[in-house]
């Protein structure tokens, strides 16, 4: 994952609301939520959700599939783990090179 990559992901987390959202959707597990799931679990009004699915899907954090009229919402695990991976890749290496 590139810098630019990563900072949209963790940009994209960086409201509260945001992070209601995604923490609701990572709750739900791959079975994903509606949008009114979601809404009734963050109490987000409906467009200030909308709002929030948009930019949470366009950073890559939750995918969304049409089904007929309404649209299923889930988290991108493959994406959130690069994200922790990317974040975690050095820890401590600074630690090794201390004598």
């Amino acid at each position: 994952m590139d810098q630019v990559t990563a900072a949209q992901g963790f940009s994209a987390m960086g409201s509260e609301s945001r992070l209601d959202v995604l923490q609701a959707l990572v709750r739900a597990g791959s079975a994903g939520l509606l949008v009114g799931d979601i809404q009734s679990r963050t109490g987000i009004p409906p467009s200030t959700l909308a709002h929030h699915l948009k930019f949470l899907t366009a950073a890559g954090l939750i995918l969304q599939e049409k089904q007929g009229r309404t649209v299923m919402n889930r988290a991108n695990f493959k994406h959130l783990e690069q994200l922790a991976a990317f974040i975690l890749e050095e820890c401590c290496v600074d630690m090794d090179n201390r004598q």
